[in-house]
């Protein structure tokens, strides 16, 4: 039996809603999953933004000696700028990109699940601000309790840190200015 085939595809977020309608008319009519990645922070040929990636396979050839062929579709959205929902082309789509709105603050342009509703929350409860799955999100759990990979080797609560190494914090937890203090006055920051 072959490896089963993938094929990765840089697309213009202006084409995405094209690229995936060009894949499903090549076989590629199983959709499994859509989600994004925060290069927010990248400095390559695609500027800073959100990557988008969709996987979707061509099951025809499964059980054949052929295999599954897989493409991933990918494109750099800047941030604060629509994409278009491709829910018209992959109905299943739809609960993936609410996540990744949710999640990571993707805008999308003609979003329908069918119920009318748009774009809503789906995995946070009501009123939560932010987006978790952003770099810049601050961790308020860390800043309330301490981080359990805290302490480096000879850390204990009797040793005395070393002057030459520098303390760093893992991702995700913010500056200790941040979030409440002991004496009840907090710093601005989101609220969970």
């Amino acid at each position: 039996m072959n490896e089963p085939e993938l094929v990765e595809r840089r697309v213009p977020p202006q084409e995405w809603s094209d690229a995936v309608r060009a894949a499903l008319d090549e076989g590629f009519a199983f959709f499994d999953w859509l989600s994004a990645v925060d290069e927010t922070d990248s400095e390559d040929e695609h500027g800073p933004g959100l990557d988008v990636v969709c996987h979707l396979m061509d099951v025809r050839g499964a059980g054949h000696g052929r295999g599954v062929r897989r493409v991933l579709l990918q494109t750099r959205v800047p941030v604060g700028t629509a994409l278009a929902s491709v829910t018209a082309i992959f109905p299943g789509a739809g609960w993936h990109e609410r996540e990744t709105h949710e999640m990571f603050g993707l805008e999308l342009d003609g979003f329908e699940d069918g119920t009318g509703l748009g774009v809503r929350p789906l995995l946070l409860p009501e009123g939560f601000e932010g987006t978790p799955l952003r770099k810049s999100f601050q961790l308020a759990a860390r800043a309330s309790k301490p981080w359990p990979g805290a302490k480096e080797p000879g850390e204990g609560s009797s040793a005395k840190r070393s002057p030459s190494r520098r303390r760093l914090l893992p991702p995700g937890v913010p500056d200790p200015s941040w979030g409440p203090r002991a004496d009840s006055t907090a710093v601005d920051g989101p609220r969970v």
